[in-house]
């Protein structure tokens, strides 16, 4: 049983006992109270519903590691919600659990803080200024009230916990490390009876979760949708599914692309070490063997923000490398037009467990960053997998995409992502700089070759925009007659050279004429971007010093969209060196030049080739 600490816990559990055993003429037991579920959902159970009558309590978790250097095992703060049946009347329910760094506080947000992007490609940056440190917020036994008003009236215990090295939780934060993944490792297995829980972070007094099921999920936004993928990873028992919502599953893909360095859309400069100065509100006492170790020793020596390439560091934080053991359901929520967490995060791991044959379902939405799937998919999920309530949501769609102008609670179900009826159809260059040249699907012969200068002053939306520039290259479709659906993963195969040993390449993809008025949808202007270094052409482990005037070949991905075009837009490949909202900015006047006839672009068309041609035919 779980070990009262504080007189109000004790106040609280005596008052729900009583009222747990009278009726309204306080005479009779009440009736159980028990999980309902109709048409394959948990439904609020009015005996849940009362926040007054929740028993809320908190302990700590110790789990199998140190990360904080003091000898001692790490142990998770934790906080549980509970209905007061699970206390008065022995119920045993499943758990929703959530844990993040960000529950008790972060840093300040002043651009000082930021790495400098103003500097020369391959060079060595200037120092970054660090936070000071983090005023910790929030109070006892109440780590966050998230998802409980949604949860705990269904029939659901929700847990949360904030993770190493923040709050009170002990340990350092790693950003992306292996105690990230094991701390909600070690708070599951208490849930299932396999790990101590503690009422206080040093004491020895055992708190038994004996009100669990044994059945776990996880969900979160962000950060706190990363967390569940990392305890997934783990294999750890009892985890039976998550509902990762924009997940940053793969720190190399948030800071860097293609071998590039590449912020994420708002925050110019970021980069992991800065994450982690911003989450790191744990033991002060702890503080300094945190900051030498993990920031000042292996971020520093790891991230390599000097070239960008993928190394051994970035692949210890890359959870593509650790799916083998994961066997939860997992249901997995992303925008297209998310430019923080880009959409590829949730794609590439939706595909691999695809392959791997785990119960799998995706949720797309055309927004911007976070964005979780509607209650009703949620619901069916947890309640599948969690109250084991046989709901068939196994045999659902696979995919599920919020057309341009649905609301996001009414997605347009599809058989999976990409769309089975996508084809890629190859389009090429045509010459036009400074002014548009063409994009066509057949190709014309000896179109030379076109150049542009660098100059990050001027920003994606307005190069897409000029009449005439040498900033950028364009390439347009002539305008469609008939709507055009987008959907997968577009690709660049580039031949290009600069005048110096180092450039950005940035590319866009753009829906034209670009739209600027108070009406303007976020799906409006812009499909979709891609970023890569010209010196990762070979691989994105090793970079090369370009040869200045020589020609390189290489070809990468710009991020996965779906998107039905409408008629009359014109589709654009518009090619560019700095982006000033997500690259690093060098002194202009870098000069890149383009092979139009060794350069070309794949798009995934649902109805392929014939579609495409289709949609150019002018209506009779």
């Amino acid at each position: 049983m779980f070990h009262l600490r504080f007189d109000s816990l004790l106040v609280v559990t005596l008052l729900v006992l009583a009222h747990a055993f009278t009726g309204a003429t306080g005479s009779r037991a009440a009736e159980p109270a028990v999980p309902v579920f109709k048409d394959g959902e948990a439904q609020v159970v009015k005996a849940f519903e009362d926040a007054d009558y929740w028993i809320r309590h908190d302990l700590w978790v110790e789990t199998e590691f140190d990360s904080d250097g003091d000898g001692k095992r790490d142990r998770m703060h934790v906080s549980v919600t509970r209905p007061r049946q699970t206390e008065s009347e022995g119920l045993k329910l499943p758990v929703v659990y959530v844990s993040s760094p960000y529950f008790a506080g972060t840093g300040s947000k002043g651009l000082q803080y930021f790495w400098n992007p103003r500097h020369e490609l391959g060079a060595t940056p200037p120092e970054r200024e660090h936070f000071p440190a983090i005023e910790r917020t929030g109070l006892r036994p109440i780590i966050s009230k998230s998802h409980e008003k949604d949860w705990v009236p269904r029939g659901y215990i929700v847990v949360h916990s904030s993770s190493p090295g923040t709050g009170l939780s002990q340990g350092c934060p790693t950003v992306g490390g292996d105690n990230e993944s094991l701390a909600p490792k070690a708070v599951i297995d208490w849930l299932c009876g396999r790990a101590h829980g503690f009422t206080t972070p040093d004491g020895d007094q055992e708190v038994v979760a004996d009100w669990c099921t044994g059945k776990v999920g996880m969900t979160g936004t962000s950060y706190n949708g990363t967390i569940p993928l990392a305890a997934a990873t783990t294999g750890v028992e009892g985890l039976e599914a998550i509902i990762p919502v924009a997940p940053n599953t793969s720190y190399y893909h948030y800071y860097r692309s293609n071998g590039l360095i590449r912020h994420p859309f708002g925050f110019l400069g970021e980069d992991i070490d800065y994450l982690y100065d911003y989450i790191h509100s744990g033991n002060p006492d702890r503080c300094d063997y945190c900051d030498d170790t993990v920031r000042d020793k292996e971020m520093a020596e790891g991230f390599d923000r000097e070239h960008g390439d993928y190394n051994d560091f970035w692949a210890g934080r890359d959870y593509l490398n650790d799916l083998e053991p994961l066997t939860a359901a997992v249901l997995m929520a992303h925008a297209f037009n998310d430019w923080n967490v880009v959409p590829e995060h949730s794609v590439r791991i939706y595909q691999a467990l695809k392959a791997k044959g785990v119960p799998t379902q995706v949720f797309f939405h055309q927004g911007g960053h976070g964005g979780p799937p509607p209650m009703k998919m949620m619901n069916r999920w947890f309640t599948r997998y969690l109250h084991g309530i046989e709901n068939d949501v196994e045999k659902d769609p696979k995919a599920w995409i919020v057309r341009e102008d649905a609301e996001q609670t009414k997605p347009t179900p599809y058989d999976d992502y990409p769309n089975p009826a996508a084809e890629p159809v190859q389009f090429y260059l045509t010459a036009g700089a400074p002014e548009q040249g063409r994009l066509t699907t057949a190709a014309t012969a000896n179109q030379g070759t076109e150049s542009l200068v660098d100059n990050f002053s001027f920003s994606g939306a307005s190069l897409a925009q000029a009449e005439w520039t040498d900033h950028r290259l364009i390439y347009v479709t002539p305008p469609l007659t008939k709507p055009v659906h987008l959907s997968g993963t577009p690709s660049i195969s580039i031949k290009l050279a600069s005048n110096k040993a180092a450039a950005n390449l940035s590319v866009w993809l753009v829906s034209l004429p670009w739209t600027d008025t108070k009406k303007t949808k976020i799906t409006d202007n812009v499909i979709t971007r891609g970023w890569a270094d010209p010196q990762n052409y070979r691989s994105l482990t090793e970079s090369e010093p370009l040869v200045p005037g020589q020609f390189y070949e290489m070809a990468f991905d710009l991020q996965p969209d779906d998107q039905v075009l409408p008629a009359g837009q014109q589709i654009g490949l518009m090619i560019f060196s700095s982006d000033r909202d997500f690259t690093l900015r060098p002194t202009p006047g870098t000069e890149l030049t383009v092979d139009l006839d060794a350069t070309s672009l794949s798009l995934p068309i649902v109805g392929g080739q014939q579609a495409f041609a289709s949609a150019l035919l002018k209506e009779e």
